[in-house]
């Protein structure tokens, strides 16, 4: 087995130890919710002194960040962590086997970036743990991982001459993190308007639609209002979830910002040229404009809650875009796919 083989071997590691992760914190969902539904359930009135009166009992409030821990939570960060720490060597061995920086193609960009989402996870879980969040980004990774072993994975060959700089690791680096922040960012900006909607009492699964009724009823088991979203109950509230994004993006568009200007100046030693509207560099533009404008509405415009998530949802649709359609579709300098 040469490092080449190893290196995907793993990566493969990271992949299992993170499904192992991904059920952990599905299981520790689960747990939340019947503890939130037991607390629903305590709160409701009670018969005192044979039914003379009727008092209510309320426990007292607590989110998901100070609530006792299941098992399955401490499984969730061990093998969170492990599975971290295995794509990280199999990075490592992947750089080595390349004889550069493991960031030239779509492979490699794949495993960086689902490596610095995952490291951002890690940080995020240890001052508060919110099991969603845990859900999401892991499901995420694994996806990517197993999708950039079986459709993205390229032998690890030198570059392209033009790739040959130290601005493979600044320009592509910065990216790469930019992205992993922005997933984690998108994870809990999705629990914030799930949480909101619970919170409102919102649901459009709990009004007759015009067409297709039939779906809605057959939904409407899952709607945000129901019995199992009662987890719900048990994360921070919204607006905390939505600072808590909010910092994350500012950090995330800084980022972006510096993946411009370093591309910029890649290409103008490159080509000769600070800007050319390669289908790429009009992507990254796009992503920062979005992410600029959503920093914008929420700091200057007094923009909040779902109006501001779904300038979130957007931006990322583009993130996610911009790796998947320009990368395999669209021609350009920019073409390193290496598929």
């Amino acid at each position: 087995m040469n490092v080449a083989e190893l290196s995907d071997l793993f990566v493969w590691s990271a992949a299992t130890a993170l499904t192992i992760t991904l059920i952990a914190y599905s299981a520790e969902l689960a747990r939340i919710t019947e503890a939130a539904q037991a607390a629903r359930g305590a709160r409701e009135l009670v018969t005192v002194g044979g039914g003379a009166t009727a008092t209510a009992v309320t426990p007292p409030a607590a989110d998901e960040g100070t609530a006792p821990r299941g098992r399955a939570a401490g499984i969730a960060r061990s093998t969170l962590v492990l599975g971290t720490l295995l794509l990280l060597v199999g990075i490592v061995l992947r750089g080595v086997a390349a004889g550069r920086s493991p960031t030239a193609n779509m492979y490699e960009f794949t495993i960086v970036g689902m490596f610095c989402a995952l490291v951002a996870l890690v940080v995020q879980q240890r001052r508060r743990p919110i099991a969603f969040v845990g859900v999401v980004v892991s499901g995420i990774a694994v996806l990517g991982l197993v999708l950039a072993l079986n459709v993205l994975h390229v032998q690890a060959d030198a570059v392209q001459p033009a790739l040959q700089r130290y601005w493979l690791v600044i320009h592509v680096g910065v990216a790469i993190i930019a992205t992993g922040i922005s997933t984690v960012a998108f994870a809990t900006t999705v629990l914030q308007v799930l949480r909101d909607a619970r919170d409102q009492g919102r649901s459009r699964l709990e009004q007759p639609w015009a067409r297709l009724d039939g779906v809605r009823q057959a939904f409407h088991g899952a709607r945000v209002t129901g019995p199992g979203f009662a987890w719900l109950e048990q994360v921070p509230e919204a607006r905390r979830l939505e600072a808590s994004a909010f910092r994350q993006h500012a950090v995330a568009f800084v980022l972006w910002t510096l993946t411009l200007v370093g591309g910029s100046i890649w290409a103008e030693e490159a080509w000769g040229r600070y800007w050319g509207w390669d289908p790429k560099e009009v992507g990254t533009f796009v992503t920062w404009v979005v992410y600029a404008a959503y920093l914008h509405a929420r700091t200057t415009r007094g923009w909040a809650g779902r109006r501001a998530a779904y300038l979130v949802f957007v931006a990322y649709g583009v993130v996610i875009a911009n790796f998947t359609v320009v990368n395999l579709f669209l021609p350009g300098n920019h073409s390193y796919s290496g598929l």
